[in-house]
């Protein structure tokens, strides 16, 4: 058995093995998995604008008219009218100065963070910050110091110490899109203008939700024009594909000039951003799909209470279900299936290890009995396994959400200082390498810091 036969039968064995699922025909509310039909409640479609008549007219159009590829990157040939159009539109959506287009959130999240911060610079990251933001911390080769999930008390005590000889960067998702829960950005701004840091917000799970016409969690807070640069993306509520960074006019010239991924990939497809320029316009027509959105939420919560499954007081329209060890979460996974409902499961490292879940996601487009009808078959299914998802969603809250997001991280940590130490000082270190160093904070669970090599 060579190494990676090895690796493969372990991760069966931990309950960490993946497959690709087939999925026939367009996003819908219903979709025919692996040859089924089943309900889909485990897609990014918030409001299920994905296969929508005119999104979808919008980008066969523009395939006829500039063809499926843009042929090269942004400062190549890659950039055509269409792209300049719906950063325009983006803008004005945004109530910014101006926008520019990435490929993807992955691109954008690690374009902007390597733009901002590099060596001798500091980043802070909340701790279940999206994959995306967490490996645009690593490729930028700063000081990257985690803090605690939406404590801004530890942030706050990071900034003091930490970063002071060079830029300093906050970043963090608005929603967290294994929780639903939203980050508390009014305290992290006041904070930022406190300690001379700018900030980045990821708005990829809250346009469409929140906000005045689904315009994410920073209008809703009504912080417009006080973050240094919103990251959004066009493959979720905009029912498209790629990404765009709001900033103002300077910043965005910046990111045109040093932002890798950028330079360096290919420009987004004209089908892609004629379907998202559709889903805007959409979106500012029909603003009764961002009331739909958070009405279902509300309706699949409570339908789940009724279960007996716990679903949380929150109303976002991302709901987890944490069953807690990974076997267990893939068997409810399978048995809700087979009731023809596709909730996927969530594993490590993608959560942390004993909270294991399945992430429900809710869309516009989903109907109140459809969503009662999955409510149905997840409490039956959680009832014939014998899951007490209650009991697991309270042990969930026990565990280190750091540990499995953030990827290879934990697993190079060398201890610097006790577990458990009441020396907040102890942080400091002489140490030059590229490992991170694990410290505490007030005594408290520690901190995992990572160096620049």
């Amino acid at each position: 058995m060579n190494e990676i036969e090895q690796r493969l039968q372990e991760l069966d064995e931990l309950g960490l093995s993946r497959r690709l699922r087939m999925v026939s025909g367009p996003q819908g509310p219903r979709v025919v998995l692996d040859g089924k039909p089943v309900l889909l409640l485990c897609s990014n479609n918030y409001l299920g604008l994905a296969d929508h008549p005119r999104v979808r007219e919008a980008a066969a159009e523009a395939a006829m008219r500039w063809g499926v590829s843009a042929g090269a990157s942004r400062l190549v040939s890659g950039t055509m009218t269409i792209h300049h159009r719906l950063e325009q539109r983006l803008a004005a959506f945004g109530r910014c100065e101006e926008c520019v287009l990435f490929g993807s959130g992955y691109l954008a999240n690690a374009g902007a963070i390597g733009a901002l911060a590099g060596r001798g610079d500091a980043v802070f990251s909340d701790e279940l910050n999206h994959a995306s933001i967490v490996d645009g911390c690593r490729l930028s080769r700063a000081q990257v110091l985690v803090y605690r999930h939406r404590d801004t008390d530890h942030l706050d005590w990071l900034l003091r110490r930490h970063g002071g000889d060079g830029r300093r960067l906050i970043v963090t998702d608005s929603v967290f899109s294994m929780d639903g829960d939203l980050a508390p950005l009014l305290e992290i701004v006041e904070l930022a203008r406190e300690h001379g840091a700018r900030t980045i917000v990821d708005e990829a799970h809250a346009i469409g939700m929140l906000g005045p016409g689904g315009r994410g969690a920073i209008a809703q807070a009504d912080l417009e024009g006080e973050i240094d640069i919103v990251i959004g993306t066009l493959g979720k509520a905009l029912g498209s594909y790629g990404a765009y960074a709001c900033a103002r006019g300077e910043t965005i010239r910046y990111l045109i000039n040093t932002a890798r991924p950028l330079i360096f990939s290919t420009a987004p497809p004209p089908p892609a951003i004629a379907g998202a320029l559709a889903a805007l316009e959409l979106l500012g027509e029909r603003p009764h799909r961002v009331q739909r959105l958070r009405s279902n939420a509300r309706v699949l919560r409570r339908a789940l209470s009724a279960e007996d499954v716990p679903a949380g007081d929150s109303e976002m329209h991302i709901v987890p279900l944490i069953v807690g060890e990974e076997q267990a979460t893939m068997s409810l996974c399978e048995t809700v299936l087979r009731r023809g409902v596709f909730a996927q499961g969530i594993r490590p490292p993608t959560v942390a290890p004993g909270t294991s879940r399945l992430r429900l996601a809710v869309m516009a487009s989903h109907t109140a009995d459809e969503l009662r009808e999955a409510a149905r078959a997840i409490g039956a299914a959680a009832r014939e396994l014998n899951l007490d998802l209650a009991s697991a969603q309270s042990r969930g809250s026990e565990f280190a959400p750091d540990e499995g997001v953030l990827g290879d991280l934990e697993r190079q940590v060398s201890t610097l200082a006790p577990a458990g130490s009441s020396d907040p000082s102890s942080v400091e270190s002489e140490r030059g390498d590229s490992s991170p160093l694990k410290v505490p904070f007030d005594g408290e669970r520690d901190l995992v810091i990572h160096r620049a090599a």
